[in-house]
């Protein structure tokens, strides 16, 4: 669990890195806010967490009705204008003298 924790984290830091440096601020003021009993400060951090879940869920969502609204993009065209290549035979080729 020691070795996965770290990757965890990085790599849910990498994919968002807004709403994960949120998350991160939101739950150490909760924490804070807990610990001393400050209960606007442990308001303050979870409603911080909540946002930014929310923000991360709301990128998710729009990022999945992006994917399935595109079109397939193709690069080349169905059928080429050029004539197709020689075929490459090696009765014409001489070898060296």
């Amino acid at each position: 669990m020691n070795v996965l924790w770290p990757r965890l984290l990085n790599s849910a830091y990498r994919k968002e890195p807004i709403s994960s440096f949120a998350i991160i601020v939101g739950a150490v003021d909760a924490v804070i806010g807990g610990v001393d009993e400050r209960w606007s400060l442990l308001a303050f951090g979870l409603g911080t967490v909540g946002v930014a879940i929310a923000l991360r869920w709301w990128q998710i969502q729009r990022r999945q009705t992006e994917l399935t609204e595109q079109p397939a993009k193709y690069f080349l065209p169905s059928h080429s204008s050029r004539p197709a290549l020689p075929m490459l035979s090696s009765a014409k080729r001489h070898p060296p003298h």
